[in-house]
């Protein structure tokens, strides 16, 4: 059995204290917690030091903070208040001075809770100290994306064979979703997205109680969860009848697109670099205007994180993210395309997660 990846995980954090000038960090993101200590439940506080990590939660989770977690942190379990037990613990840790706090992840006014009744930590903010360390993937998250990838390819497969015109959007988001259960999601990463006819231009519609009609564009973007790591699928196909040459076209040119991308993606190319293997060809067809968000975003513990793959992002592409590639083309009254898939960026170039199933589906 290898290395637990988390004690790597908590020399690279000490490292990064070490270089912003900090004796620790306060992580109250769930998502970090996880990362760092295996704890997946949904109420924790986390002091990590240079040299230890402090995991402090209340009596629900005693048993199973014990379990995920207590391989690599001192969990301590508080039946009053977690805060209070967190900075009773945390003078236990060595001469601390300067401690960090998760800004983008903590409340104002749990903010609040660090400096009242004068206690002696100088806490200062902090941005993305540990995400920056989970934008690059090991080799059991890249598994456990790539489970999740295929889990969610095959439940697809099994809804739409039971789809078909008459059937509401929220009916089929229900056999989905009942169809990744089974197979064994964890959770949906997000709410599922599934839109018909003219609402596949939305693209982030809500699935709605509209019912399918024949002919019509039936896009479903959606997630499956292994070992709390997400994948993220879209998938645009006609429902009820052959497709008409002008839908043909249109799914042709995503296709492309999304084709030409994740063949193209590289680690070391910057984000924007990335988005423009599928915006320029998607511009120079003259649709340009109708793909207006980003080719991707990272996915791990959470569907949305770094990289971006965006025209706005000059910074290079770590070696061993794991992104989507989602490029779509949305005619607001008539409908849209958009089709998606996980990609890992390994340093010998890019390697598909999901099954890549992007050509056009008509369900008869």
């Amino acid at each position: 059995m290898g290395a637990d990846p988390r004690h790597a995980r908590h020399e690279a954090l000490a490292r990064a204290l070490e270089a912003e000038g900090l004796d620790g960090v306060l992580v109250t993101s769930r998502a970090n917690i996880r990362y760092l200590t295996g704890f997946s439940g949904s109420a924790a506080l986390v002091a990590a030091t240079r040299a230890d990590l402090l995991l402090v939660t209340d009596f629900r989770y005693d048993e199973q903070a014990r379990a995920e977690a207590a391989a690599v942190a001192r969990v301590e379990i508080e039946s009053t208040s977690v805060w209070e037990r967190l900075f009773k613990e945390l003078a236990t840790l060595g001469s601390l001075v300067a401690v960090g706090y998760e800004a983008h992840a903590l409340t104002v006014k749990d903010a609040e809770r660090l400096t009242e009744g004068g206690k002696p930590w100088r806490w200062k903010p902090t941005t993305e100290l540990v995400e920056r360390l989970r934008v690059r993937k090991d080799a059991g998250e890249v598994a456990a994306i790539k489970s999740a990838a295929v889990l969610a390819g095959e439940a697809l497969a099994g809804t739409l064979r039971h789809v078909r015109p008459g059937l509401t959007e929220l009916e089929i988001a229900g056999l989905l979703e009942g169809a990744l259960r089974r197979l064994g999601s964890e959770g949906h990463p997000f709410p599922t997205i599934v839109a018909s006819g003219p609402r596949t231009a939305l693209p982030h519609a809500r699935s709605s109680r509209r019912t399918v009609a024949a002919g019509d564009w039936l896009l479903l973007d959606f997630g499956a969860q292994v070992d709390g790591y997400c994948a993220d699928i879209t998938r645009t196909v006609v429902v009820g009848a052959r497709a008409t040459e002008r839908q043909r076209s249109l799914y042709a040119l995503v296709e492309e697109a999304q084709r030409r991308a994740r063949a193209g993606v590289r680690a070391g190319m910057a984000g924007r670099e990335a988005d423009a293997l599928a915006r320029d060809l998607i511009a120079a067809r003259g649709f340009g205007d109708a793909f207006g968000h980003s080719l991707g975003h990272g996915i791990g513990l959470e569907v949305h994180e770094a990289p971006r793959l965006a025209k706005t992002n000059a910074d290079p592409l770590p070696v061993g993210a794991v992104v989507t590639i989602e490029p779509g083309v949305y005619l607001a009254g008539q409908g849209g395309v958009r089709i998606e898939d996980d990609v890992h960026l390994a340093a010998a170039g890019p390697e598909l997660l999901s099954d890549g199933r992007s050509e056009l589906v008509e369900l008869d």
